[in-house]
């Protein structure tokens, strides 16, 4: 045989076994298929989970309480056991969250001048105040100016406040925002304005405590309904009158509005009485553009002491180092909170709201995901972090601390699935995403939902604003893409408005109340179900080479391109730099 030959074949063998050991190399990173992992999620192991930590000895998991430290331990503990990195790059399993406890004295005293002077309302039972101030004390004697629903909203060109200077003054507002009937068909919503039924984020009680802040108003009360704010008053009284958390802040909140606090219907109508207005008639002229303030002739004094107390609170948060090379230093995130409102007023002789569905079964999912992912012989090709976060109940900071101060950047974090309050009642036909038809998540998630023979609907209780009332919002507002189920309301079994009325049920009897307990009725094969789902569209996300995207017109949208830019024109110079 010719040398040319000779050398012919062996480059051949040579390109052979370049070829098998390329294909050995690609067989041992691809990522595993999600069989094992599906199998591994089980209803027994997050009952488990539940029972622990919404068992009283957790005390209700407040944080900056013994109940804080027990979670953070158990958690950490889990996520060392499953053999999950650190999810923090000093090395812990802990994102330090430096919080301030606001503690205001019971004993205040709300008292009206004029015609209202005889009104004596009775803190909790009409009305909670508190100030985010870092101070030991507030104080506040002012006039009183109902705005409507106290939206200034220029895509719509409606302004609740018509050039009147409140600043100094005490804004009275009404919870939600406007609900606008469709010239069209009058009996409906108009969708254009304020997205007809769906609450927007201008109906939101932080919005409204924003709004009272950039307009130098003293104070800030929201008018209570249960309907358009979503919960009864006792979840306001209840929640709202021990101690209140917040981020500290450089300049100690002095930014935010003096006294925030929320007032009964019936108080509220009292008041308006007195001044010579009709509650229910100014309710029903602030749906106009024409709307303008009302004075109410009277004024708002109140003050109180306050008992500060600095927290560090924690996230937890454990990771999953991706497959990928190239795709690795990208996170799909899981969330949820591992907080509750820990010990508070009792209810029919229960102080300890142990927080079992609200959101013990979310943060009890987070473990079995972590646990599901672990049975992959080779990870996803993007990371995956599992992320515990604290005090949703005080307003969603651990999470808005996280997006303000990423472990990882957001423009490499490809989406959030966020777990909060899970579906505890059995099996669904459908699963909901509050906020569907935001981003290309929808896509993942009705494939994966048809995988199982199930369909996705939207938040069956859009008027809600359930969208802005949980984790995955801090992300969202920093750009990132979210997914945040809803149990279903469509139950294998049952009367087709069953699931409805369960869930109505929950929010008058359990929600926010010492009574969110394990109950012996509950059937979990529904959330296993559901948990599978969560699984899958993570996974989905966290080997596509393509990231999610917000759809056009979505309030994000912007934010995530600029977020996405500003990342690529960092990283271009380093990409330069390294080329010889």
């Amino acid at each position: 045989m010719s040398s040319f030959h000779r050398n012919k074949s062996s480059l051949v063998a040579l390109i052979a076994t370049a070829c098998l050991l390329a294909v050995g190399l690609l067989a041992q990173t691809a990522p595993s298929a999600p069989e094992a992992a599906l199998k591994a999620v089980s209803a027994e192991s997050i009952l488990n989970h539940v029972k622990k930590l919404a068992s009283d000895e957790f005390e209700g998991r407040a944080p900056g309480s013994k109940g804080e430290e027990l979670t953070v331990k158990y958690l950490t503990d889990q996520f060392r056991a499953l053999g999950l990195s650190p999810g923090n790059p000093d090395g812990t399993y802990i994102q330090k969250v430096p919080l301030v406890e606001i503690t205001a004295d019971p004993r205040m005293q709300l008292a009206f001048s004029g015609a209202a002077a005889k009104i004596e309302p009775k803190y909790q039972d009409d009305y909670v105040a508190w100030t985010k101030r870092v101070t030991q004390g507030v104080s506040m004697d002012a006039e009183m100016v109902f705005v409507g629903y106290g939206v200034q909203a220029p895509e719509f060109q409606w302004d609740d406040f018509k050039g009147v200077d409140v600043k100094g003054k005490i804004i009275v507002v009404l919870v939600n925002d406007p609900p606008l009937p469709d010239p069209k068909n009058p009996s409906q919503l108009d969708p254009k304005v304020f997205s007809g039924k769906a609450m927007t984020y201008y109906g939101r009680w932080t919005y409204k405590f924003e709004k009272a802040a950039e307009k130098g108003a003293a104070g800030c009360l929201i008018i209570h309904e249960t309907g358009p704010a979503g919960y009864p008053w006792a979840v306001v009284s209840q929640g709202r009158s021990g101690g209140q958390f917040d981020l500290v802040t450089p300049d100690k909140n002095m930014g935010r509005v003096a006294v925030e606090g929320w007032m009964t219907w019936e108080l509220a109508e009292k008041l308006f009485k007195a001044a010579g207005e009709d509650l229910k008639v100014l309710k029903q002229a602030a749906l106009s553009h024409n709307f303008k303030p009302v004075s109410l002739g009277m004024r708002a004094k109140i003050a109180f002491k306050n008992t500060l107390r600095m927290v560090d609170s924690r996230n937890v948060v454990a990771k999953l180092p991706g497959s990928d090379a190239k795709l690795k230093n990208e996170y799909v995130i899981y969330c949820a909170h591992w907080d509750h409102f820990g010990i508070g007023p009792e209810v029919k002789g229960d102080k300890i709201y142990n927080g079992a569905v609200d959101n013990a079964s979310g943060t009890a999912t987070l473990l079995e995901m972590a646990k599901a992912y672990k049975q992959l012989a080779t990870p996803p090709r993007r990371s995956i972090l599992f992320l515990a976060v604290t005090a949703e109940e005080q307003g969603l900071l651990g999470s808005a601390y996280y997006a303000k101060r990423p472990l990882y950047p957001l423009a490499h974090t490809a989406a959030v699935i966020n777990m909060d309050a899970m579906n505890v009642l059995g099996k669904t036909r459908d699963i909901s995403s509050v906020g569907m038809g935001s981003s290309t998540l929808d896509e993942v998630v009705i494939a994966e939902a048809k995988a199982q023979g199930r369909v996705v609907k939207p938040d069956a209780e859009p008027e809600k604003g359930f969208f802005y009332r949980s984790d995955h919002f801090p992300f969202s507002k920093e750009g990132v893409p979210a997914f945040d189920p809803g149990e279903g309301t469509d139950f294998i079994g049952k009367p087709a408005d069953w699931g409805m009325k369960m869930r109505q049920k929950y929010t008058a009897e359990d929600y926010h109340k010492p009574s969110d307990e394990v109950k012996p009725d509950w059937d979990l094969s529904g959330l296993v179900q559901d948990a599978q789902l969560f699984f899958m569209v993570g996974y989905r996300v966290a080997n596509e080479p393509k990231l999610p995207e917000w759809k056009p017109g979505t309030e994000f949208k912007a934010r995530r391109e600029a977020s996405l830019k500003a990342a690529a024109e960092t990283s271009a110079p380093a990409k330069a730099a390294k080329k010889p």
